[in-house]
């Protein structure tokens, strides 16, 4: 999938659990955990808004689009290859 969920390392960031971070957005740890691997389908803005409100930071600190590349999970971080200069 190419939304990448960040949640775990702004937990560590805050230095806060899931449980934690669960009681305080009124959310199953369960739940929590299926968006923190990465399984979650959708979500809901008043779900991020809740979650970013608790971490104090903003939605795209959480999640990161990766465009896929046909035969490739996906592309690490940086430029996009098909726009950058190739080497002379």
């Amino acid at each position: 999938m190419p939304i990448l969920v960040r949640l775990d390392e702004k937990l560590h960031e805050r230095r806060m659990t899931l449980t934690e971070l669960a009681a305080r957005v009124d959310i199953t740890v369960a739940n929590l955990s299926i968006l923190k691997t990465g399984k979650a389908r959708a979500i809901r803005f008043s779900t991020l808004d809740s979650i970013c409100a608790a971490l104090d930071c903003q939605p795209g600190e959480l999640l990161e689009f990766r465009r896929e590349v046909p035969g490739q999970d996906a592309l690490p971080p940086g430029p996009d290859p098909a726009t950058a200069n190739p080497e002379k």
